[in-house]
C-alpha cells in the first residue's frame, strides 16, 4: 500500500466531510490490495434519506487508487433505524440460506431482482430479527410490502458527481442537491479553463444525460442572487448574532435548510428557511413543512430591495447558463 496515496485519500474524504469510520474502511481495502471497492454513508433528509456511495478503483499501472465520483441518491421512504441492514435471503438447492447483506436500498432491491430461485428480500439486524420486505418463488416475484412498494417498482434514480483530488461537490452538497435545493460554489472552471462562481440546482425540467445524471441548471454572480443581503431583509434573531449571521449564511450557500428564529403573531417562532435562488426569493417553512408567507417576516426595506432584485434578474437572465456535468470542479 503506497502511504503517500493513502495520507492523500484521506485528506480528499475529509475535505468532502465523510467520518474517521468510513476513512478507516478505505484504508481496510486498500491494505487488502482490493481492486476496485465501495463506501456507503447515508444523509438524513427532510423525508427519508440520502443514500452516498463512493467510488474507489486502483490504476492499472500502479498501486495508486482514486476516488473519482460519488452517487447520491434520495430515498423518500423510512429510514433504517440504528444497526439494520438490508438483506437478500437466498435458498440454495441443498435448503441453505444464502444471507447477503447490503448497505442502501437501491442495491438491495437490485441484488434481490437479479436472484433465479427462492429469495426474500428483507430489513432487519440480522437473519434471525428482520421483516420481510418483498418474495420471490422460482424466480418470480410473488410479494411485495404494502408500504415498500413505491419504493420496489419506482426506485429514485442516483446523481453521479465527479470529482477531481477531493474538488467537487461535497457529501454534504450532493444530498442537498438531490433533494432540489441549490448550492453556491466559489471554485468553478468553464471548459476554457476560466474560473467563476455560481449556484448550482439540478435542473428536472430537462430529460437525463446519456449517462442518466439530471443537468445543471446555473446562476452566476452577474445573476444578482446575494443570499447575505436577502438575509439581512428579514427580522430573523439569528442575524443580530455576527457568528450565528456568518454560520447562517454559510448553511445557506451549502445547501442546507437551517432552523431559524422568527416573531409571528407576536411570538418567537422557529421555522425552516432555504433559498429559492431562480426566484430571487428566501423561502419559510413551518416545522411540519407548511409553506409560510415570506412577507409577514420582512423588514419594509426588504420590499424595496425585491422589487430592485427583480429588475436586477431580468438584466441577469442572458448570464444564467445551464450544462451538465462536463464542468470543471
Amino acid at each position: 500500500m503506497n502511504l503517500n496515496n493513502l495520507e492523500d485519500l484521506k485528506d480528499e474524504m475529509k475535505k468532502l466531510g465523510f467520518s474517521d469510520p468510513l476513512i478507516a474502511k478505505m484504508e481496510e481495502h486498500m491494505k487488502n490490495d482490493d481492486p476496485a471497492f465501495k463506501l456507503y454513508d447515508e444523509v438524513k433528509a427532510n423525508r427519508g434519506q440520502v443514500d452516498i456511495t463512493l467510488h474507489f478503483k486502483q490504476s492499472g499501472q500502479s498501486d495508486y487508487y482514486y476516488l473519482n465520483r460519488l452517487e447520491a441518491v434520495h430515498n423518500q421512504g423510512k429510514p433504517l433505524e440504528e444497526g439494520q441492514k438490508y438483506m437478500v435471503i437466498t435458498k440454495t438447492e441443498e435448503g441453505k440460506n444464502i444471507v447477503k447483506k447490503l448497505e442502501n436500498v437501491a442495491e438491495a432491491i437490485d441484488f434481490f431482482k437479479q436472484q433465479k430461485g427462492n429469495s426474500e428480500l428483507a430489513v432487519g439486524k440480522d437473519a434471525a430479527n428482520k421483516s420481510m420486505l418483498a418474495n420471490m418463488e422460482e424466480g418470480k416475484i410473488n410479494y411485495v410490502s404494502r408500504d415498500f412498494k413505491r419504493e420496489f417498482y419506482s426506485p429514485p434514480l442516483p446523481q453521479t458527481f465527479w470529482l477531481d483530488h477531493g474538488k467537487g461537490f461535497s457529501k454534504e452538497q450532493a444530498a442537498n442537491l438531490v433533494q432540489g435545493r441549490s448550492v453556491y460554489r466559489d471554485d468553478l472552471l468553464s471548459r476554457e479553463g476560466t474560473p467563476y462562481k455560481a449556484w448550482m440546482q439540478l435542473d428536472t425540467e430537462k430529460e437525463r444525460d446519456r449517462q442518466n445524471n439530471l443537468t445543471f441548471r446555473q446562476f452566476t454572480d452577474a445573476y444578482g442572487y446575494d443570499v447575505k443581503s436577502l438575509l439581512d431583509d428579514y427580522k430573523i434573531k439569528e442575524m443580530a448574532d455576527p457568528k450565528k449571521a456568518e454560520a447562517l449564511e454559510t448553511s445557506l450557500i451549502n445547501g442546507n435548510r437551517p432552523m431559524v428564529t422568527v416573531e409571528k403573531e407576536s411570538q418567537e417562532t422557529k421555522m425552516y428557511l432555504e433559498t429559492a435562488v431562480r426566484y430571487g426569493k428566501l423561502n419559510f417553512y413551518a416545522e411540519n413543512g407548511k409553506p409560510e408567507k415570506r412577507e409577514q417576516f420582512q423588514k419594509e426595506t426588504g420590499l424595496e430591495m425585491s422589487n430592485v432584485f427583480a429588475k436586477k434578474m431580468e438584466q441577469g437572465k442572458d448570464k444564467e447558463v445551464a450544462q451538465g456535468q462536463g464542468m470543471g470542479v
